[in-house]
């Protein structure tokens, strides 16, 4: 089948058929007709084809560092809502949490013709930026800020400042913080600058001082744990970077000392189902993580179509959410 016979049998002209497939304008008596004759014979236009006469190739290369992450999940279901709303496919590359991976799939989606790139929770390094500058196609960035560049991202700072407020509103005297490494920018330096802020404002600033840095990692979380608690006796408040972090830290607790369960608080941040089976349950902190992937698309697709003013940030909100019984 060419197009030539699909316009044959659907009583169009090659023209129609050709604007069908390339989302331009026809009736929809024609594109009714150029369906039904598309569904039954299954026809499907060659996607070389398309490329050379379009110079498009209708894919989105789509770079994250794990995928054992519920937050990077559903950054990642909003991103595939988005692209097939506007016909799009998606590459999807997994670095493993290893930045020279990360460049490696920026060169392959630079020499496969990607019509963009979509970073989610980048830790950019010099090298990132210089290879960003020489990509010919637009990308937009999830989940970091990232100057000169489509970005939208969650108030990082503001949640955790919140969040540690609100453990020493309940009463909370010591706490603790386990975080992420401070090159990354939002769940590692902008967190970490909430909880310093927080407790700081709220009088009790040598607590900024009640730290230990933790890998993405429930078995990390659980090693940190046993670190601060070692470093910081009498802690009766833990906030923790993510919710999986806060989950190893409970297992430490139980493991080595049920009773500290019952004395201190633990919160995370992402509200993912561990969140809520972890006994007892973290309060954490909710982030629009499918509604950042379904933006990040509209951004792409107003860059790819030069609208004016493409280029902008998008800072998200956030809640706190408390389990019905916190104490």
């Amino acid at each position: 089948m060419n197009i030539a016979e699909i316009a044959k049998m659907a009583g169009v002209s090659r023209a129609a058929v050709s604007r069908y497939f390339n989302d331009g304008y026809i009736s929809e008596e024609k594109r009714e007709a150029i369906r039904l004759v598309v569904e039954e014979t299954g026809y499907r236009p060659s996607v070389q084809a398309q490329m050379l006469r379009t110079k498009k190739s209708k894919m989105i290369g789509v770079i994250v560092p794990k995928i054992a992450s519920a937050a990077i999940g559903r950054v990642v279901e909003g991103l595939l809502t988005g692209l097939d709303r506007n016909g799009y496919q998606m590459l999807l590359a997994v670095a493993q949490n290893d930045p020279e991976k990360e460049l490696e799939y920026l060169a392959a989606f630079r020499d496969k013709q990607v019509d963009g790139v979509v970073l989610v929770a980048t830790v950019f390094t010099a090298k990132h930026k210089r290879m960003l500058k020489n990509l010919s196609v637009p990308v937009v960035i999830v989940g970091q800020r990232l100057s000169g560049y489509c970005c939208v991202f969650h108030d990082d700072y503001h949640a955790t400042y919140d969040l540690t407020k609100l453990l020493i509103k309940k009463g909370r005297k010591k706490l603790g913080f386990i975080g992420a490494i401070p090159q990354d920018q939002a769940a590692g330096a902008e967190r970490y600058r909430g909880f310093h802020d927080a407790v700081c404002d709220m009088g009790c600033g040598e607590l900024a001082e009640n730290t230990v840095t933790a890998a993405f990692t429930m078995e990390s979380g659980y090693e940190k744990a046993g670190e601060l608690l070692e470093k910081c006796g009498g802690l009766d408040g833990l906030v923790c970077a993510t919710d999986t972090m806060a989950a190893g830290a409970v297992q430490y607790m139980r493991e080595h000392d049920s009773r500290l369960l019952e004395r201190i608080l633990v919160a995370g941040h992402g509200d993912s189902a561990m969140a809520k089976v972890t006994a007892p349950p973290l309060i954490t902190v909710r982030y629009s993580y499918t509604k950042s992937g379904e933006i990040a698309v509209q951004m792409l697709m107003d860059l790819l179509g030069h609208v004016e003013g493409a280029v902008r940030e998008v800072k998200l909100g956030c809640r706190i959410v408390e389990p019905e019984i916190t104490e």
